[in-house]
């Protein structure tokens, strides 16, 4: 929400001249003519200046100076202002105090809006856009490049610039950083902060900047980011294994500011918005070897990247063209009516957000990955390694071929439960292994207890549990495309972290032999 603007003051009240008091004095000067010296009477008899009257404010006085007045809200200082201020111009007047902006009051999904999504589109859309996906003080204002650090231009002491929850208060036109980058407009807020669209003065050129909330973990948590993210631009300084790439990173305000590629929108937003239609199979194929790829030159680095999701996976083009597809939506009638359907033209992609990879060697979290993509024996405290990571990857795939989420659901008995709806029971060895770790999830010994004896469950849980598909069902073996792809995704999802297929294997599989053609 903008800051509101000040209401006009157009009271122009004359200021009463005081009496003039007259006085006299002798001095000499020197005729500038002859060089003749001589004594000359002065009378002082003109008042003091009488204060200025203030500026009456009309439409075309604020006209004039609107990008003067837009900045003054957040206490920045444009180019124009420092050069008015240089020539004494009016608009170079000290800004008012800076208000602080109201918050977004639905920053949010929310489960009537759905982020924008009609609600026509069906409840299990809706479940997908709102599940588990809120969508990312101190004038500390300091450039690091790694190496050295030098003062930035700050902002005027004011407000805290950030607000209650410690994100950066972005407005466009903004400038932050050493050298100048000027913020043009949000891409994104996650809950580790925003990601901004940004002019790198310096270059001329388009960046992404992220900006970490002021927050001590979050701000931890990103200098491990920038660590992985030199380590990566180090060992595969040409990109070929499509990671996203540091360009630099400074502090600005007690945020720590990460500049990378501008690329495109991520994969889930291209979902939501075609209407979470599955991808072709050739699409898939292409985005699978490249993240597979991805992950595993992380793997070869001693990374784990713990939080693999379509958020977190960006097209490096958003351009695509429509098809006709028959419609997906039963009417009773005979003959379906055609519907539009986005096709990316270009399939290339990034990998990003390192702000929870975590090496092999270094303290592990008990908890790690979005909850949609978590492995069970990250739910089951049975320790994660990188077998933690194919297991999301096979998430992924499968929701590509869908368009949904595999595992929609906020339960972690009830996530149970719907992986052995999909891949099976889970292996006695592991279940006896989890029984002693959380025994609370089981009952007979080793066997799982759903639905749960020791709580109510809600007839809904049951319901979702029942309808959740086997893996046969969701990939049908119709033909030799489906029937490796299905094959993939069953070695990736294993319960059993031990027997599950390794990420550089997965890129050996038969299914990257097939030479899918293009089906729309």
């Amino acid at each position: 929400m903008a800051p509101s603007q000040p209401q006009p003051r157009t009271s122009t009240l004359k200021r009463k001249r005081p009496a003039a008091a007259a006085s006299y004095r002798s001095e000499t000067q020197v005729d500038s003519t002859t060089g003749r010296v001589r004594e000359v009477i002065v009378i002082d008899d003109t008042p003091s200046p009488a204060p200025p009257a203030p500026m009456s404010i009309t439409p075309s006085t604020l006209s004039a100076s609107a990008a003067v007045s837009s900045t003054y809200s957040n206490g920045v200082r444009t180019r124009a202002q420092v050069a008015a201020e240089a020539s004494g111009s009016r608009l170079a007047m000290a800004p008012p105090t800076a208000k602080r902006r109201k918050k977004d009051s639905n920053p949010t999904p929310n489960v009537s809006g759905v982020n924008g999504l009609p609600s026509s589109t069906g409840s299990a859309l809706q479940r997908k856009a709102i599940a588990g996906r809120a969508y990312y003080q101190k004038p500390a204002a300091t450039y690091t490049n790694g190496t050295t650090s030098t003062a930035s231009r700050t902002r005027e002491a004011g407000p805290s610039y950030d607000d209650k929850e410690g994100h950066y208060i972005i407005q466009a036109g903004d400038v932050i950083g050493v050298p100048l980058d000027r913020i043009v407009r949000l891409l994104g807020q996650g809950t580790f902060g925003k990601v901004v669209e940004a002019l790198d003065i310096s270059t001329r050129t388009m960046v992404a900047v992220k900006i970490i909330r002021s927050i001590p973990k979050y701000r931890d948590a990103s200098k491990i980011e920038i660590r992985v993210l030199k380590t990566l631009k180090q060992h595969d300084p040409t990109n070929k294994h499509k990671c996203i790439h540091l360009i630099e990173w400074f502090d600005y305000r007690n945020h720590i500011c990460i500049v990378s590629e501008l690329l495109g929108k991520c994969i889930y937003d291209f979902l939501k918005e075609n209407n979470f239609a599955p991808f072709p199979r050739r699409h898939i194929q292409d985005f699978a070897r490249q993240i597979l790829s991805s992950v595993a030159f992380l793997h070869e680095l001693k990374l784990v990247h713990t939080d693999l999701k379509p958020e977190n996976i960006l097209l490096v083009h958003n351009d695509y063209r429509l098809a006709s597809v028959p419609s997906a939506v039963g009417t009773g009638s005979k003959r379906s009516a055609p519907t539009s359907k986005m096709i990316l033209a270009n399939t290339d992609v990034r990998l990003i957000d390192f702000g929870s990879a975590t090496f092999e060697s270094e303290y592990h979290s008990s908890v790690v990955c979005t909850r949609h993509y978590r492995a069970p024996e990250i739910i089951l405290s049975l320790g994660w390694s990188y077998p933690c990571d194919a297991f999301s990857l096979g998430c992924i795939l499968v929701e590509f071929y869908t368009g949904v989420a595999l595992f929609q659901t906020h339960d972690n008995l009830e996530h149970l439960a719907m992986m052995e709806a999909v891949m099976g029971p889970m292996p006695p060895s592991l279940a006896r292994k989890a029984a002693k770790a959380k025994s609370e999830f089981f009952k007979d010994g080793a066997k799982l207890d759903w639905p749960p004896r020791s709580k109510k469950v809600t007839s809904a849980s049951k319901k979702e549990v029942k309808a959740t598909r086997p893996l046969a069902d969701i990939i049908p073996a119709t033909d030799i495309i489906n029937t490796r792809f299905q094959d993939l995704v069953r070695k990736l999802l294993r319960f059993d972290p031990q027997q599950r297929i390794t990420v550089a294997d997965a890129l050996r599989h038969p299914f990257f032999d097939l030479t899918i053609p293009h089906e729309l």
